[in-house]
Order: C-alpha cells, then structure tokens, then sequence
C-alpha cells in the first residue's frame, strides 16, 4: 500500500496522558464556581480549578531543530515567526466560525472553550505550528481509517490533544502512541503488544482500531460528546457521571460530576477544531516541508533488525525508526508471522532485490539461540547421581566419564556391594571425560577458526573491485571477481561480497 505525504515523526513533543478504560472513582466535591454560558442560553456551573490541560500542551520544543526529520524535511519561516501576532477576537467571532466549520458533532462555545483556543494561539503557537506540519502526513492516515467506519472526520483531531501527534508518545499512566491506547484496551482490540512489536504505536492499525473504538462508544451513548469523554476515562466513568447527575445524558450537564482531566477533554477537541481550521486568522506559521516523503510498504518474513537493513541500504536507522515506530527494539520478528515495514518507496526495490545481503549482513551479531547444551561438569566438581531402575555401576561410570573403580571409592563401595534403587552416588568430575556437550563447542571453536581467513564486504555507493581491492592487502579486482563468480566488473550499493585469503 502506498502513502504520499509529508512525515516529520518524532519533534521532541510531550506526550498526554489520557487513557482509555480507567476506571476512577471520584466523588464530586462543591467548589467555587463561575457561570460559563453555553450559545443556547443554557447555564452550568464550572469550576476554574477542576481544569486540566492536556500534557501535550506542555509540549518541550528546545529540541526541535535537532530532530533527524526537522534537519531533512523541515522548513521553519523565521521571518513569518518574528512577525506573527496573535489577533484576539470577540465571543461572537468565535460562535460565529466555530458554527461554520462543516462538522457532524457539536462545536459550541462558552469560556471553557475559549481558555483552550486562548492557550493554543496564544502560549503555545509553537507547537501549533509543528503540528499543522505533522498533520500533512498523518491526517490522511486518520481520515481514512475514520471514513472506513462512517464516523465524522473531525475526530481525526483527537490525536492531537492525546498524544501532541507522535507515534512513540508514552504516558505517565502507560497510554502509548498517536491514540493513546493502554495495553488492556488495545489488545481487546487486536494490536499486538510485547517485548518486540507496539502496534498501539503504529499509525495505520492504532487508527484502525481507534476508530473501531470510537464506533462503539457512540453506540453506547449515541451522542458524541459523551463518547468523545468516555474515550478519555473509559464508559463506566462516563456512566457513573450520568447516575450522579440524576440521569442527565447531556456533557455540559453532567460536566461537574466528570473525572477532573476529563472536564476538560471536550473543550479541547472543539479548540483544536478550531485552531487546525483557523490558525492563518491568528497569524501563526504552518512548519512546512521541503519535498515529500513517498513510502511504499513491503512484507517481512524473516527474523531481521533495522540496522541490518540501514547498513545495507545505507539508510539513516532514524528514518527507519520513524517510518516503523512499532517496533520497539528495533527487532523484527517475520520468523513469526510475516510483518509490514515501510520505507522510502525508492528504496523498495532495493530491499527486495537485497534480501539475502541483508538477513546475512552481521548475522552472527543478530543471531538468536534456538537451542543449547549446557557445558560439562567442571573438573573437580562433586556431583550426585539418584540410582534407577535398571542402572549399573558400569553405566552410571561410562554416563559421567569415570572409570568404576573411582566410583566405587568414592562411595565406599566393594566388588559385592549391590545397588538400590534410590541410592545416591557421589561421582566427582575429576579426570573424566569431554562431555558432548564440550566436544560440539570445540568443533564449532575449531569450524569458527577455520573460516576466519574469508571475509565480506558490503558495496557501498561509488565504489568499484578496484576501490575495493585496495582495501585487502594482497587482493586485487580480479581475485574479488574470481572469488563471486563475477563474469564483469559491474556491482551494486548493498550486495554482498566474499574476500578471499590472502
């Protein structure tokens, strides 16, 4: 499947920490309260100090500029950043253009949602700016996975208050990735979550299943303001909140009896809404790119880490980190099950047709044991043995290496002593022989020291068998090709050749 888009993965942004399925148990408390009026005239009570911004609102940006994708991709307008000055505008503006935004779930206006905008446009424009350039490559990913259930677009939003839009976001509660999923909720939803593979890290299935997720909320309550909060702490909070407040089914009503962060979580998405749709009328400056990044995607089903393929394709291993978030240590595991990974799609070809370089590029370094024999028995070593049924002296000396008159010393054993069932023998390690064990570690030592004078060396962009051969002392271009069964001169970037012995 082909993506075109812009990509600028992983801008040093904090992460929210919203997650689903978190059942809390708060009691309302009265507090001081201010009136907040909502455009249908209708009042509620909220309180200042219940409030809680999302963490990536607190989004740390000193590293920005460092970041591999901002150095390859991004184009910051300094000029237009000098200049930009936030326009402060009237309620009326703010009802008027958040009623013309073409959206299918309510967007009302009151001072809780205004304190969000305020936050967005005014303290954190810096951040907007980066995510209006993240949201080139991702919200085409959301949209589809969104117009694939029937649910609104305007939800393609929600990342942006969960996770700041990063794919490696990880909260302090252990919500990860673009939907900010936990473990147990993503796993009944089908993302694959170990030591190896995150899918809940992964933009094209987390936003499957986020939207399969949102679906089922909405189903729950049929408003979406209700499942837009349920998302954030889970139904049974949500629920518990409508019996608090006598049976009320309305968000603004049942706002006080809400978990805290959750109060806040609606304002936020209709403030994003507004923010991502009307950012030029606050004069903030979208980060733009310089080209864009077309990725094509490729089936993996051989047990395999990115370095290998970045040594081979000679692609930064951040770029492949940053196309492939879901794999946590860089590992991944097509002797499983066969597994997707993306690149840049002019790098495809050269992958399919590098296989084998690649799986065989530093195998042994990557290698993983499906089986091993523990050593022998170290010299010296008293050890015993539980006599079985049908065992001698003789076999019992020939399974340790032992001759039997050492057997029958140490356990002060004669020529007519019999065995039992049961009895313990000491048998020391001392003078016996190799176990197998021993002897198959020797051999490989010796395999191993044998096959020491080959060597390989990947081709790299530029050169040729002469370059090369003046690498290897002693080794000329026509030793390389007579080496590789070569019948020309021409190679190519990342294949595979073997040196000979000088």
């Amino acid at each position: 499947m082909k993506r075109i888009g812009f990509i600028l993965a992983g801008l040093g942004l904090s992460l929210c920490s919203f997650a689903q399925g978190v059942e809390l148990d708060e009691e309302y408390i009265e507090l001081d309260t201010t009136e907040v009026a909502l455009p249908d005239s209708m009042e509620i009570l909220v309180s200042d100090s219940t409030e809680v911004y999302p963490e990536s609102m607190e989004a740390d940006l000193n590293t920005l500029l460092t970041n591999w994708y901002m150095q390859q991709y991004a184009v910051v307008d300094n000029s237009c950043l000098e200049n930009s000055v936030n326009v402060d505008y009237p309620d009326s503006v703010y009802i008027r253009k958040l009623s013309q935004l073409p959206t299918v779930i309510e967007m009302p206006y009151n001072s809780v949602v205004r304190r969000y905008i305020d936050m967005y446009v005014q303290r954190r424009r810096a951040l907007v700016e980066n995510l209006l350039g993240l949201s080139t490559y991702y919200m085409p990913i959301f949209e589809e996975a969104l117009e694939r259930e029937g649910l609104p677009l305007e939800l393609k939003y929600l990342p942006i208050i969960e996770s700041a839009l990063r794919p490696d976001a990880t909260s302090r509660a252990g919500a990860a990735g673009l939907w900010q999923f936990m473990v147990k909720t993503g796993k009944s939803m089908g993302l694959e979550v170990n030591s190896l593979v995150d899918e809940r890290r992964d933009p094209i299935k987390s936003s499957a299943m986020a939207a399969r997720y949102l679906k089922d909320l909405y189903g729950i309550y049929h408003d979406w303001a209700l499942a837009i909060a349920s998302y954030n702490c889970g139904p049974g909070n949500v629920s518990k909140a409508i019996r608090r407040s006598g049976g009320k089914t309305d968000y603004w009503e049942i706002y006080p009896y809400l978990p805290r962060e959750t109060r806040g979580y609606v304002p936020a998405f209709i403030a994003v809404n507004y923010v991502m749709n009307y950012y030029n009328d606050h004069n903030i400056c979208p980060v733009l790119t310089r080209r864009p990044l077309l990725t094509d995607t490729v089936q993996v089903t051989r047990r395999v880490h990115l370095k290998q393929i970045s040594d081979v394709l000679q692609i930064p291993i951040e770029e492949i980190r940053s196309l492939n978030p879901q794999y946590r240590r860089d590992i991944i595991p097509g002797n499983i099950r066969p597994y997707a990974l993306i690149l840049p799609s002019q790098q495809v070809y050269a992958y399919i047709e590098a296989q084998d370089d690649i799986f065989a590029h530093d195998a042994e370094l990557y290698a993983q044991r499906t089986s091993v024999e523990p050593a022998g028995i170290a010299p010296g070593t008293m050890v015993y043995h539980k006599v079985r049924k049908g065992e001698t002296l003789s076999k019992i000396a020939q399974k340790y290496g032992v001759s039997v008159s050492n057997l029958r010393a140490w356990n002060n054993l004669s020529k007519s002593s019999y065995l039992r069932i049961g009895q313990r023998l000491a048998v020391s390690s001392k003078g016996a022989k190799k176990s197998s064990s021993t002897a198959v570690a020797a051999s490989l030592a010796k395999s191993k020291s044998g096959s020491s004078a080959s060597k390989y060396h990947t081709v790299r962009k530029g050169e040729s068998l002469w370059t090369i051969s003046q690498k290897y002392k002693g080794i000329s271009a026509e030793d390389i090709k007579r080496e590789n069964n070569l019948k020309g001169n021409a190679i190519r970037p990342g294949q595979r050749l073997k040196i000979p012995a000088a």
